[in-house]
């Protein structure tokens, strides 16, 4: 029993649809001030269908339930059938005139934008019309022609159709949208932490040299200020690089180029190129109160597509921030890229003390991420010989750019 009865509390407990629908448009304005006159014209046109004045007026008093089809769709539909239940019985038979028809738009609005509550009510409503037309027919002696059967579920198992395909389709496209949402929210998450973490720990480190060597060695102290200066300007590049990709609308990219221009900022276009793996070379040499850094290309790096340079160059980056931030007594870092017919692997490693286990932060997740999205896999952890140790492996065959 309990089989038998879940589709029906699963469409009991089916909430009204998504997104939520408009209030109104034009078209319910047009269609409210076009089926008055039709229905008007029919009954006119039509002396033989009985009752016909009484139905005319009774669909004319109906036609505003359409405006409140979306918001209001099971008590629309209530109101409109259970007044037509009323005609039939003051008329004693269905009504003939065609444009009665309209009456699919409520079942149609209740499927597509009610919750499963007011479909079950519909269905009721219907069921019960139905009934009762076949009841008075019955007691009149009118015969019941199963073609009329057969052609009415056709009609309306076609409207019900097509109310759940459009429900469906907009429900998949609002999940789509959350998904993409989603995904480029963790991937400025990703941009973010990568560019503003990298800077702002390399101006930490050399404000916290600076500090130590001011009061015996004025001029080391003006290099580091120089340095923690550019550290500043890369990292406003970066964000502004970040919020052009976000502001792709002409205005917003015009007011940010402006902005850039009047803080002093280096023109860059609008759209500025992804880093690639070759800017590594910038992270190579000697940092003042920090490990230095030995940075290695091997092979055809510059054929690497741009998607999985960035990447590189990305988990690079943050492996060596943190190497800066958190290996212990550590001198040199190693930064090693090889690119081959395989693909492209990156070794990262400090010399510091050893490390039994580390949290697992947003940096290293990151890595994992990005290494994933391409295909690729990315391995952090303590050396065996002491040191920390990431290794980011990208196969050519996750290359898609």
């Amino acid at each position: 029993m309990r089989v038998m009865t879940s589709p029906l509390r699963s469409v009991w407990d089916a909430p009204a649809a998504t997104p939520p629908p408009p209030r109104r448009v034009w078209r319910d304005w047009v269609l409210v001030a076009a089926l008055p006159p039709l229905v008007a014209l029919e009954a006119v046109a039509r002396p033989e269908a009985p009752g016909r004045v009484l139905w005319a007026i009774t669909l004319i008093a109906l036609v505003p339930t359409l405006l409140w089809r979306r918001t209001r769709p099971g008590l629309m539909l209530a109101i409109a059938f259970g007044a037509g239940a009323l005609g039939t019985l003051a008329t004693g038979g269905d009504p003939q005139l065609v444009s009665t028809a309209y009456f699919l738009i409520l079942i149609y609005a209740v499927v597509r934008w009610g919750t499963g509550r007011a479909m079950l009510a519909a269905a009721g409503l219907v069921a019960a019309s139905s009934l009762l037309s076949f009841a008075l027919q019955s007691f009149a002696g009118q015969t019941i022609e199963l073609a009329d059967v057969i052609g009415a579920l056709a009609v309306l198992s076609a409207t019900v159709t097509l109310g759940v395909a459009f429900r469906w389709r907009a429900a998949a496209r609002a999940r789509e949208v959350d998904r993409i949402r989603l995904v480029e929210r963790e991937q400025l998450a990703r941009d973010l932490h990568d560019t503003v973490a990298h800077h702002v720990s390399a101006i930490a480190i050399q404000a916290q040299a600076g500090t130590a060597v001011a009061a015996t060695d004025p001029d080391a102290a003006a290099r580091v200020l120089h340095v923690i200066e550019d550290e500043a300007s890369r990292t406003l590049d970066e964000m502004r690089s970040i919020v052009r990709m976000l502001r792709r609308d002409g205005a917003g990219g015009a007011q940010g180029a402006a902005g850039a221009t009047a803080a002093g900022a280096s023109t860059r276009p609008e759209h500025a190129p992804g880093p690639a793996i070759a800017d590594l070379r910038r992270l190579d040499g000697a940092h003042p109160g920090g490990p230095d850094v030995d940075v290695r290309l091997v092979g055809d790096v510059d054929a690497v597509p741009s998607t999985v340079a960035a990447a590189v160059y990305r988990m690079a980056q943050e492996s060596v921030t943190n190497a800066r931030r958190h290996a212990r007594n550590a001198t040199h870092v190693d930064v090693l890229v090889r690119a081959d017919e395989h693909g492209v692997r990156l070794d990262v490693r400090d010399d510091g003390d050893p490390a039994a286990s580390a949290a697992l932060g947003y940096g290293l997740i990151g890595m994992a991420e990005r290494a994933a999205l391409l295909g690729g896999t990315c391995e952090a952890g303590p050396a065996h010989d002491g040191g920390w140790a990431v290794t980011a492996v990208l196969p050519r065959t996750g290359w898609s750019a």
